[in-house]
C-alpha cells in the first residue's frame, strides 16, 4: 500500500495526497448502483475523499477539469462516450492517475489493456454476477489500488509501436550511487589496475514488472528485432488478462520475435518472449542449454503469484552468471531478493530509472539495497537487450 506520509508531485506539479490531506477521487460509472457502492467503499477509508461523480465519458472530462481530483475510477463500458474514448481527452485536460473498471472477459481485457497503453495506471475488475458481495469482499484491494494510484506518475504514450531500437550512448546506463554500491556485499571494490574481467555471454533475460508494465512493455518490445536472448517476464496481472496481454504484444512485435504466454515444459530459446500466466508461478528448471519452463500453483511469494523473486532465483540457479535480471516499474519489493540471488550467482542486474517509472517502488527498493549494477531509461531498454554483451563489458559486471 502507498505511504501517504509524504507528498508527491504529479508531472504537472500538483500535489496528490500527503500528510493531513486525503486522496480526492472522482468516480465515473453509468450505473447508479456501482457509483454508490464504490463511493461507500472508498469513503470508508480515512485517507480517501470522494469528491464527485460522472455518468459517462463526456461528464468525466468536464468533472475532471472542474474538480482536479487526485485519482479517477473510470468505467470502460458506458453509453454515449465510453471510458476508452474519453481517456485521452481526460488526460489532456487533467493529467491524473486513472483506474479503469472493467469486466473479467476477453473483450474487457482487450479494452483495459488498450487503456493502460494509453496512459491509465491500473485497473479494477468489475464483478458480473454479484457486484455488491464481490466488491465489498474486495474493499481492501480497491482502497489499496486507489492509494497506490495516487502515488503514481502518469505516462502518456510515447514513441509509436514498430520503431526500431536506437543506439544508446554511454550515459544511458546510470550506475547507482557509490554509497549503494559500497553497501552491496557481493560487489567488491575494484582497484584501478585490475585487469578487465572476461565477459560472460547472457543466456537468458528475466524481467519483473508490475504497475505501469502494460504500457512500458507495449512501448519497448515492438522496438526489438532478432537476434535477442530468450526473455521471460513476470507481469503482475490477473489470470483473465495475461493470455490476451501476450497475444497483444505478439501482434505488436516484429515477426522475427514470438511472444506467448508461458506453458509447462516450454523450451527457453532465443528470439522468444514468454509471459507468466496470471495467478501461477513461472520458473526455470534444469541447466542451460536444456533448461525448461515450469508452471506451478505454489503459495504466494513476496505477496504475489506469479512472483518475480521465484523467476529470478530459478534463473540464477539454472544459468548462473549468464543471466540478466531486469526490475522495472511497480509497487512493493517483489524481485529485490531475486536480484540478490542473481548478483550472488555473478549475473547482471539492471533497474528502470525513477524518471520513466509509473511507480518507482520495486526498482527503488533494489537500488537502495545495493542489488542493481545500473539503472536505465525506458526507451533505452531495447538497445540494451540487443547488445547485452557490450553493456556488460562497459559496466565491468
Amino acid at each position: 500500500m502507498a505511504n501517504l506520509s509524504s507528498e508527491r508531485e504529479s508531472p504537472t506539479g500538483e500535489r496528490r495526497g500527503g500528510e493531513g490531506r486525503r486522496v480526492r477521487v472522482l468516480i465515473v460509472d453509468d450505473s447508479a448502483l456501482m457509483r454508490r457502492l464504490l463511493s461507500d467503499l472508498l469513503s470508508s477509508a480515512a485517507e480517501i475523499e470522494v469528491v464527485g461523480f460522472a455518468r459517462d465519458g463526456r461528464e468525466a472530462i468536464a468533472e475532471a477539469a472542474r474538480l482536479r481530483p487526485d485519482v479517477v475510477t473510470l468505467d470502460v463500458e458506458m453509453p454515449e462516450v465510453s471510458g476508452l474514448e474519453a481517456l485521452p481527452t481526460l488526460l489532456a485536460v487533467h493529467e491524473v492517475p486513472v483506474l479503469m473498471v472493467s469486466s473479467l472477459t476477453q473483450e474487457g481485457a482487450e479494452v483495459t489493456l488498450q487503456a493502460l497503453e494509453l496512459g491509465a495506471v491500473d485497473y479494477l475488475p468489475k464483478p458480473q454476477k454479484n457486484p455488491l458481495g464481490e466488491m465489498r469482499a474486495a474493499r481492501d484491494v480497491l482502497i489499496a489500488r486507489v492509494l497506490a494510484a495516487a502515488q503514481s506518475r502518469v505516462r502518456r504514450p510515447g514513441r509509436g509501436r514498430g520503431a526500431r531500437a536506437r543506439p544508446v550512448d554511454a550515459g544511458a546506463l546510470a550506475a547507482p550511487p557509490a554509497s549503494s554500491i559500497a553497501a552491496s556485499p557481493d560487489r567488491p571494490r575494484r582497484g584501478p589496475a585490475a585487469p578487465a574481467p572476461e565477459v560472460t555471454p547472457i543466456g537468458v533475460v528475466v524481467i519483473g514488472i508490475s504497475t505501469g508494465g502494460p504500457q512500458a512493455l507495449s512501448q519497448v518490445l515492438p522496438m526489438l528485432a532478432a537476434p535477442i536472448p530468450p526473455v521471460l517476464i513476470v507481469q503482475h496481472m490477473l489470470a483473465e488478462f495475461t493470455s490476451v496481454f501476450a497475444q497483444r504484444l505478439d501482434r505488436y512485435t516484429d515477426s522475427s520475435i514470438r511472444v506467448k504466454q508461458a506453458e509447462e515444459g516450454d523450451a527457453i530459446i532465443a528470439d522468444r518472449i514468454l509471459i507468466a500466466p496470471g495467478g501461477r508461478h513461472l520458473a526455470i528448471t534444469g541447466k542451460s542449454p536444456r533448461a525448461r519452463v515450469t508452471i506451478s500453483d505454489e503459495p504466494e511469494v513476496s505477496g504475489h503469484r506469479p512472483s518475480i523473486d521465484v523467476l529470478f532465483r530459478s534463473a540464477a540457479a539454472a544459468y548462473g552468471s549468464a543471466v540478466a535480471a531486469i526490475l522495472m516499474t511497480g509497487m512493493g519489493r517483489d524481485g529485490v531478493d531475486g536480484c540478490k540471488a542473481v548478483r550472488q550467482a555473478g549475473g547482471l542486474t539492471l533497474g528502470q530509472d525513477e524518471a520513466t517509472s509509473v511507480v518507482y517502488g520495486m526498482n527503488k527498493a533494489a537500488l537502495i539495497e545495493g542489488t542493481l549494477v545500473a539503472q536505465f531509461a525506458l526507451d533505452g531498454l531495447p538497445s540494451i537487450l540487443q547488445d547485452l554483451a557490450a553493456y556488460r563489458a562497459r559496466l565491468g559486471s
